[in-house]
């Protein structure tokens, strides 16, 4: 008998251990819906258009398209000061009514409307908005309301369950589940948040809506989408929610975000420039240009240096750097690391405050070429005019590439090289000498000029 049931408790382990993992491990969101869903809100927010708009539903050609003129000069047209409406998501972070959305939700809207999921209907004000950080506050005249609880994003692991709430297409209240696919994600023009990529799906009407981990807590605001046909294809973007409230608590005192700024250009260290600069691996943020005058150039960074730590915080790539100044006080006195001529030094300077806008100079000259065979360019050296018109002192003009290694390394006819690694170029015979030294085979730095900016290129010397 006593065998006989030790063989039935086998069978029955053994019967356990072979059923399909997703009947085991599959996580129940009931719970946690109940519980966080009310503190989720549906935003309605028009606008008065001041001037003449396309008909809804007639897309809109981007201005470089060839269909643009002949669009915006016989398209149907809408009377002047007809309202247009946009759906939004939000969720409320304290009980007497202050909301956390985005901005481009709100942002220039004449009248807010959000929706609670008790279906009563509020006016909303806008305490302050944030384009860089795409955040928005917003508060309502009510008390006692469900809010939610803020997570620690830095505790997320990749693959772990995460759940969306928002009002997708105008659905309010729907539900989507899936896993964090990534952390830290830099997306283009968007410098100041290291995103929380999920598969989760996000649509149209998510944005501002929270994402919530397994402890029912909020780790970010649904942002952004990755699409090609307006819809979810399981690449949703959120703003890390430590990022968002410190704007939101810059915004609820001073109704304005104030971020740091040491006034430098940088880029992507690769693996070729890395080596060309000595450096045992590619890392943290190539300096391709210093603005006269601003914190970096008072505390003697320079063209080529390679900024490693900033104030303690690794810069393990060129992405991190202006999240990590942002986020620093106007004023404060900070270290700097920075890898120059085959060594790490230590600078120490003061933030200034990131401004509304900034300014580069432009150029683009032309002159008589000579051949540079090492590097597979024609260049030629700038005139007195030219040279005054760019505002530089030296530098040498590409006029044509040659060799199909210049043309990998991005090099481009009209670009000026300013400098070979850390030393300026000041005339075509400094340049070849400078080549002369150098060994075969191996990758050089270049600092070129091009349109609005300056950039370091690596480009491998020819071993003959």
């Amino acid at each position: 008998m006593l065998n006989k049931l030790n063989k039935m408790f086998v069978f029955a382990l053994v019967c356990l251990m072979l059923q399909p993992a997703s009947a085991r491990e599959l996580p129940d969101f009931t719970d946690l819906v109940e519980k966080q869903g009310a503190a989720v809100v549906n935003i309605s927010a028009t606008q008065i258009p001041r001037s003449t708009q396309v008909l809804p539903g007639v897309p809109i050609p981007p201005k470089n398209d060839p269909f643009y003129e002949f669009f915006n000069r016989f398209a149907p047209q809408m009377p002047r000061g007809r309202e247009l409406s946009s759906l939004g998501s939000g969720f409320i972070i304290s009980d007497d009514g202050y909301i956390l959305t985005n901005a481009h939700v709100v942002g220039g809207a004449e009248g807010i409307t959000v929706r609670l999921t008790d279906k009563r209907e509020f006016k909303a004000r806008v305490i302050g908005v944030d384009k860089r950080t795409d955040v928005a506050l917003i508060k309502i005249d009510a008390s006692g309301l469900p809010k939610v609880v803020p997570g620690d994003p830095s505790l997320l692991k990749v693959g772990e369950w995460v759940l969306a709430i928002g009002s997708p297409f105008g659905f309010d209240s729907s539900v989507t589940a899936g896993i964090i696919s990534a952390k830290g994600r830099a997306l283009p023009q968007e410098n100041y948040v290291p995103f929380i990529q999920t598969d989760a799906a996000i649509n149209p009407g998510n944005s501002g809506g929270p994402l919530f981990n397994m402890k029912g807590e909020v780790i970010g605001i649904n942002s952004q989408i990755y699409t090609r046909n307006g819809g979810s294809m399981g690449l949703g973007f959120a703003i890390p929610i430590d990022v968002a409230m410190d704007v939101v608590n810059q915004l609820r005192v001073s109704g304005k975000v104030t971020r740091g700024r040491i006034g430098v250009t940088i880029q992507e260290v690769t693996r070729d420039l890395a080596e060309s600069f000595g450096l045992n691996k590619a890392g943290g943020a190539l300096v391709s240009s210093v603005e006269k005058g601003g914190a970096a150039d008072k505390a003697g960074i320079h063209v080529s240096d390679v900024i490693l730590k900033f104030d303690g915080k690794t810069v393990s790539g060129s992405a991190d750097l202006p999240r990590i100044v942002a986020a620093t006080r106007p004023g404060s006195k900070v270290a700097v690391q920075v890898w120059r001529k085959g060594e790490s030094k230590e600078v120490h300077l003061t933030v200034g405050e990131m401004p509304s806008d900034g300014q580069q100079a432009q150029g683009g000259p032309a002159g008589a070429g000579e051949s540079l065979a090492r590097l597979g360019l024609v260049v030629s050296e700038l005139s007195a005019e030219q040279k005054s018109e760019l505002q530089v002192k030296g530098g040498l003009l590409v006029e044509e590439v040659k060799s199909s290694a210049a043309a990998r390394a991005d090099l481009r006819r009209g670009d000026i090289i300013l400098a070979i690694g850390n030393v300026e170029v000041s005339s075509l015979d400094q340049f070849n000498e400078i080549l002369k030294q150098m060994p075969k085979g191996r990758n050089v730095a270049l600092l070129v000029r091009r349109d609005e900016g300056a950039y370091y290129l690596a480009l491998k010397l020819d071993e003959k």
